[in-house]
């Protein structure tokens, strides 16, 4: 079992001060670098959708599949 990485110049316990910022930064972290082996819950990213920050050909990507 592989253990999820870390980001290195961010800490993360100041980020789930707020919750919902973290949660959009997760998202972005697992798609933008693919960060730990947890798969990207499909209704976490429509939930947050208009407040990530990913490479317009990532969006597009991911729209196809969401729907």
């Amino acid at each position: 079992m592989q253990t999820a990485k870390q980001h290195w110049s961010v800490d993360e316990t100041e980020l789930k001060k707020d919750p919902e910022g973290y949660a959009v930064w997760c998202l972005e972290q697992r798609i933008n670098f693919g960060l730990g082996e947890e798969k990207i819950k499909r209704s976490e990213l429509i939930k947050y959708w208009d407040k990530i920050d990913i490479d317009p050909f990532k969006r597009k990507a991911l729209s196809l599949v969401l729907v």
